[in-house]
């Protein structure tokens, strides 16, 4: 069973997260939170495998709160599930220690796949935030 923590202040967020896992009896959702410290929290407790995890949230950000969840849950996997699509941020959250990168603008094709692969111990980013070759794409 893989065991997942959802951390978003947009209610819409965790919704879509339960919804497409829904048909996956192998998930269980373990928490719902939407702010980094409870984040931090609940993963330390908990200690899912995957914390699917905002970049921007409240009192204390995604990219800290994944820092600090890796290190007291080192064996959970971070995948950002974010509105950004700065190759900035990309760097910054796969440096943090994160598995995966899915922009919300495309998480409708890109959140199953980039799971799929973090549960693997394999990286993803969005192709509608960075291309393979490492450059900005020239669409977004």
């Amino acid at each position: 069973m893989v065991r997942i923590l959802v951390v978003d202040n947009y209610e819409l967020w965790p919704r879509f997260v339960i919804l497409a896992l829904a048909g996956r009896p192998d998930v269980e959702i373990v928490g719902e939170v939407q702010t980094g410290l409870a984040a931090i929290q609940m993963a330390t407790e908990l200690q899912p495998d995957v914390v699917v995890l905002d970049i921007g949230l409240p009192d204390l950000g995604g990219i800290e709160a994944a820092r600090q969840i890796l290190k007291l849950a080192p064996k959970t996997k971070i995948l950002f599930l974010t509105q950004n699509t700065s190759e900035d941020f990309v760097h910054v959250a796969m440096d943090a220690g994160a598995h995966g990168y899915v922009v919300k603008a495309s998480a409708a094709q890109d959140f199953l796949p980039a799971l799929e692969a973090v549960l693997l111990g394999n990286r993803f980013v969005s192709p509608s935030a960075i291309d393979p070759s490492g450059k900005r794409r020239e669409d977004d």
